[in-house]
C-alpha cells in the first residue's frame, strides 16, 4: 500500500503533507497527556512489532501478497491518537532507513496508513465492540474494524494517486479495492489472532476502556 516516488503531483504531495502534519502535531499533544511510565513502553513495544510484522508477507492470489497494516491493532490496545504517533515513526523509518514508500509521498503515506487507517479501525471498533467484555463479540470487531481499516486506507491512497491525474478512477478504485478487500481478510485474522492471545493473558490491555 505504500506510494512510491513519481506517483504524486505537487499539488497532492502539498495537501498531503497539509493534512497530516498537524494531525501528527495534534496526536503528540494528546499521547503526552497519557504518557507514563507504563504507556511508553508499549508504544515502544507495539512500534516495533508492527515494524516487524510488515516485513512478513502472505500470500493472497495470483501471485500477489500483503502484509499486517497494523494501525487498527495499535489503535485497539492504545487507542487512536497514540496510534497515530506509532505508524507515522514506522513509516518514517521504512521511507528513509529501508526505501519503502517514497520520500515525496510520505505525507500521502502517513496520512493514508498513519491517520486514515487507525481512526476507521478505531471507530468502527468502538461502534461493534461499545464496553462489551464478551470475547466473541471483541474479536469480531476486531476483525471488521481491521479490515475495514484497510480498506479505508486503499481507497484514500487510491483517490491521492486519481487526483495527481496518473490513473482514471474507474481503473484504479475497482483495482486496489479488489485486492485489499483481500488483504484486509489477511489483516483481520492476523490482528484477530493477537487480540484473542491478549485476552487470555493480558485481559486488561484489551477491555480497558479508552478514550480518543
Amino acid at each position: 500500500m505504500h506510494i512510491p516516488d513519481g506517483f504524486l503531483d505537487t499539488k497532492m504531495i502539498a495537501a498531503s503533507v497539509a493534512a497530516s502534519v498537524p494531525l501528527v502535531g495534534v496526536a503528540v499533544a494528546k499521547t503526552k497527556k497519557v504518557f507514563d511510565d507504563r504507556q511508553i513502553p508499549k508504544m515502544s513495544v507495539m512500534a516495533a512489532f508492527i515494524f516487524a510484522a510488515q516485513m512478513v508477507n502472505f500470500p493472497i492470489a495470483g501471485g500477489t501478497s500483503g502484509h499486517l497494516l497494523g494501525a487498527a491493532l495499535a489503535a485497539i490496545l492504545l487507542g487512536p491518537w497514540s496510534a497515530v504517533l506509532i505508524m507515522t515513526t514506522v513509516l518514517i523509518i521504512q521511507c528513509l532507513v529501508f526505501l519503502d514508500g517514497g520520500l515525496t509521498a510520505l505525507g500521502g503515506n502517513i496520512l493514508l496508513m498513519g491517520i486514515v487507517a487507525p481512526w476507521v479501525g478505531w471507530w468502527v471498533y468502538r461502534l461493534a465492540a461499545g464496553n462489551s467484555t464478551n470475547r466473541t463479540r471483541v474479536l469480531g470487531s476486531t476483525f471488521l474494524a481491521s479490515w475495514l481499516s484497510t480498506i479505508a486506507a486503499s481507497v484514500v491512497g487510491t483517490l491521492l494517486i486519481v487526483f495527481s491525474g496518473h490513473v482514471a478512477l474507474n481503473i484504479a478504485l475497482p483495482a486496489m479495492l479488489g485486492w485489499h478487500v483481500l488483504i484486509g481478510i489477511g489483516e483481520g485474522l492476523i490482528t484477530s489472532v493477537v487480540v484473542a492471545y491478549l485476552t487470555q493473558v493480558k485481559s486488561e490491555l484489551v477491555f480497558q476502556n479508552q478514550k480518543a
